[in-house]
């Protein structure tokens, strides 16, 4: 019984992209910056393999690793979730998703008023908890939603619970996704719910991606039709729709996704595991934490021997990311970088480097035909490269 175990460690780059510098992200490696923090700590991913992949020799490299690995290249246009998980599972984003670093134009915003009953506030490029520092009170007190954006395709809506109840808050996301179509389609809404008092109000677990569907059919969709099972932790059903997905498991952070993929690896089941930790991104990359990434990471580094020690003899593990976020850097959005791809199991050799492929979706499609699913997507697989024998 094949299973695969694909986990998304979010935003987590290991160096800039030959074009960084058309997305202002010339300099950004996210996980040199994080190496030389004092928190740092990855001996378990280092005798993987990690600083044995191309580019990654500011650190030792391991003498036998026991894994194999590649440096990921992006092809498709962009450097954001939505797109970098959709190669991940074989689309190519040739046009980018719309990013509106002057707000929202004025009649999308009278339209989103008008459907929800409701008047906004701020509608420009926000840090996340820096808006509600400066519209929360307003907010709070009149009743009005915070719509924010940044550097991603993101249309994001902020407000207090105890004004706006969550599944109320829900409710507006989805009228927004539905009105944000055509040039206006970006990648994700989402639901920004906070809570406590002016002026530490802090945002809660409660946030909802709504996204757009992808525009062609996934991995996800083609392991489901073959009868196989997708399950999906933490926001991977939100950034695929709910496409290709036969169960979708949520997480409040890194912590409770790592222990519900544990007890997923208890379950008998024949298909993938699709993982997204979030933390990384969410709570670090886009604060510009240095010490809270570099701990992160530390703690995911610390949990993978228990991983690991789960795995059955015909089970793969895949660690890789979707992006960048250096938190070192003065930028607070995401970065254009190379992502990490390791892979291990029984079946599979160690210490091969795949060198750096030229698309995310090699993963895919090295997952589709580990699985035997007949379709293809955009990538190359590179099983044959890794595998130790054909069961």
């Amino acid at each position: 019984m094949k299973r695969v175990f694909l986990i998304v460690l979010d935003s987590v780059g290991i160096g800039e992209m030959p074009d960084a510098d058309k997305y202002g992200d010339k300099g950004s490696n996210t996980v040199k910056t994080c190496f030389k923090n004092k928190n740092f700590s990855m001996p378990n991913m280092k005798k993987m393999g990690l600083f044995n992949i191309d580019g990654m020799d500011y650190a030792e490299s391991e003498m036998a690793p026991t894994a194999s690995f590649a440096r990921m290249s992006e092809m498709s246009n962009g450097k954001d979730t939505i797109i970098g998980h959709w190669e991940i599972a074989g689309i190519e984003s040739k046009k980018p998703l719309p990013t509106y670093p002057n707000g929202f134009p004025k009649d999308v915003i009278e339209k989103f008023e008008k459907l929800t009953g409701r008047k906004i506030l701020c509608n420009k490029p926000y840090s996340g908890t820096e808006v509600l520092k400066d519209y929360g009170k307003e907010s709070v007190a009149t009743g009005k939603l915070i719509v924010y954006t940044s550097a991603d395709s993101v249309f994001q809506i902020a407000a207090h619970e105890d004004v706006v109840p969550v599944d109320e808050l829900y409710k507006y996301c989805e009228i927004a996704r539905k009105m944000l179509c055509g040039e206006h389609a970006v990648g994700r809404v989402i639901a920004r719910p906070f809570v406590g008092e002016f002026p530490n109000y802090t945002r809660t677990t409660n946030r909802h991606d709504f996204a757009l569907a992808p525009p062609e059919k996934t991995m996800l969709d083609f392991i489901k039709e073959s009868g196989k099972e997708v399950i999906a932790v933490g926001k991977i059903s939100d950034i695929f729709a709910g496409c290709g997905v036969t169960e979708k498991i949520l997480t409040k952070g890194n912590a409770d996704g790592i222990n519900k993929t544990l007890e997923i690896m208890d379950r008998n089941f024949e298909g993938l595991c699709f993982v997204n930790l979030v933390d990384f991104d969410m709570l670090y990359g886009h604060r510009n934490n240095v010490d809270g990434y570099a701990s992160a990471l530390s703690y995911f580094d610390e949990k993978l021997n228990e991983i690991c020690s789960k795995l059955k003899s015909e089970d793969i593990l895949i660690i890789t990311a979707d992006h960048g976020c250096d938190p070192g850097t003065k930028s607070t959005d995401h970065s254009r970088e190379y992502t990490p791809m390791i892979i291990f199991g029984e079946n599979i050799k160690k210490g091969v480097n795949l060198g750096t492929r030229k698309g995310f979706a090699d993963t895919g499609a090295t997952v589709l035909e580990y699985l035997g699913v007949k379709e293809k997507n955009k990538g190359n697989s590179f099983l044959n490269e890794v595998i130790l024998n054909s069961r």
